[in-house]
């Protein structure tokens, strides 16, 4: 028998049933960075058209699937994208995938997806993710994280691999600017999803009671 418990410093993922032995607790763990993994992959292939470039969803399921899972699944979940993709699974955007992917310059912001989950987790496990005002700016937090990687990655693709000899204002051009507006989007997204799905876990408790 399992029963659900709603803690306020714990991820969603810990709202469910929690399993009763240690083989059933590593299948449910094994099941959420599976479908946290699938999640990426499948927001990974839409688009919203905006200005200056498209929304894709990529960056709001690391979001919404490291909020979800907390720090160590959330990890696990973007470290599982990351191999299937560099595997051969047709995963990241654009339905591609292959170990060629390295050598994208694009390739560092997938890196930077395993700590931009951990770190949207980590506001999760302190309850941050309660309140729609803190959580975007948690969430905001987290959706810089694969620039840190991701810009320096493309710098070195681009002018260490390729020698494209571009300065460093074209390179925050390229990787940067563009996406600020998605980003910030995508992060109120989240902070809106999040409480409300904490406030539906809630009221589900609030009946059993």
């Amino acid at each position: 028998m399992s029963t659900l418990t709603v803690s306020t410093r714990l991820p969603l993922a810990e709202a469910l049933p929690r399993p009763t032995t240690r083989a059933r607790a590593l299948a449910l763990d094994a099941a959420l960075i599976a479908t946290g993994a699938m999640t990426v992959a499948l927001l990974a292939q839409a688009e919203i058209p905006l200005w200056p470039v498209p929304i894709t969803g990529q960056t709001l399921a690391v979001v919404l699937v490291g909020a979800a899972l907390g720090v160590r699944r959330g990890g696990l979940a973007l470290l599982t994208y990351m191999l299937a993709g560099l595997a051969g699974f047709p995963v990241f955007a654009g339905f591609s995938g292959s170990i060629a992917a390295l050598a994208s310059p694009s390739f560092g912001f997938i890196i930077g997806f395993i700590p931009a989950a951990m770190v949207a987790g980590y506001a999760a496990q302190r309850a941050w993710d309660r309140r729609p005002l803190l959580a975007f700016a948690a969430f905001v937090g987290a959706s810089v994280v694969p620039f840190l990687v991701g810009v320096p990655y493309m710098a070195f693709i681009l002018n260490g691999v390729m020698d494209a000899g571009l300065s460093f204002e074209e390179i925050l051009a390229a990787g940067v600017t563009p996406f600020i507006v998605g980003g910030v989007i995508k992060a109120a997204v989240a902070a809106a999803l999040i409480p409300l799905a904490w406030r539906g876990v809630t009221a589900v408790e609030r009946r059993r009671d």
